[in-house]
């Protein structure tokens, strides 16, 4: 059974990982393309449920908030694409194992497949050095996310389709529910629902811009 390299090895543990000669720390790394009965996609699983508890519960005791407001930030820093800056920033491309067509394709800086492997990383940790020493390995590679304010600003829009997806609920449907005035001087009066929650409304000069601050009234309502 194929355990890591020892160049391998000692990126892992600069960046506070402990590899031992398990096989999963070369599953990890393993993308399907190499074309071996191994993979990373069962760690991923796993390393992806680690995370969400771990950055849950960072949250929940230094951020200040409602469900709605946690949720949001959650949901960014669980991301594909934060997990994707995360690997980029310990350089987990170089140490990719991929099929040459899926190198020549440009799979080492896909933002799917690193974060994929970032998190199937977490997993491979979770097994090997247990729960609170992968919390505390993610509270270090997270902690430039957390600080940064990763979720905390988004277009209103983008703020509460996440919201709604974090709270279980339906996309949020937007209505215009009135036009007045001439062409050159119209508005538009927009609605938007979340199903089994409430609505809000607001009138701008444009569809676009209602939208955006009925989006922006329903979170200070009911985020």
């Amino acid at each position: 059974m194929s355990t890591l390299d020892q160049k391998a090895r000692q990126w892992l543990e600069s960046n506070g990982f402990e590899p031992s000669d398990h096989p999963r720390w070369v599953d990890a790394l393993t993308h399907g393309s190499i074309g071996e009965d191994r993979d990373y996609q069962r760690l991923e699983f796993l390393g992806d449920r680690v995370l969400g508890l771990t950055i849950a519960d960072w949250l929940f005791g230094e951020v200040s908030g409602a469900e709605g407001a946690l949720a949001q930030r959650l949901n960014v820093l669980v991301s594909k694409r934060t997990c994707a800056n995360v690997a980029r920033s310990i350089d987990i491309s170089s140490h990719i194992r991929l099929g040459k067509q899926a190198r020549d394709d440009g799979a080492a800086d896909s933002e799917n497949v690193l974060g994929d492997v970032m998190e199937s990383l977490l997993g491979a940790a979770f097994l090997e050095s247990g729960f609170e020493k992968t919390r505390a390995l993610i509270h270090t590679l997270w902690a430039d996310s957390m600080d940064g304010g990763a979720g905390k600003r988004k277009h209103p829009k983008s703020a509460l389709q996440e919201w709604a997806a974090g709270n279980r609920r339906r996309p949020p449907q937007y209505e215009l529910i009135d036009r007045s005035g001439p062409d050159h001087a119209a508005t538009f009066t927009v609605r938007v629902t979340v199903n089994n929650v409430g609505s809000a409304e607001a009138t701008a000069s444009n569809k676009q811009d209602a939208e955006t601050t009925a989006a922006k009234n329903f979170m200070e309502t009911f985020g």
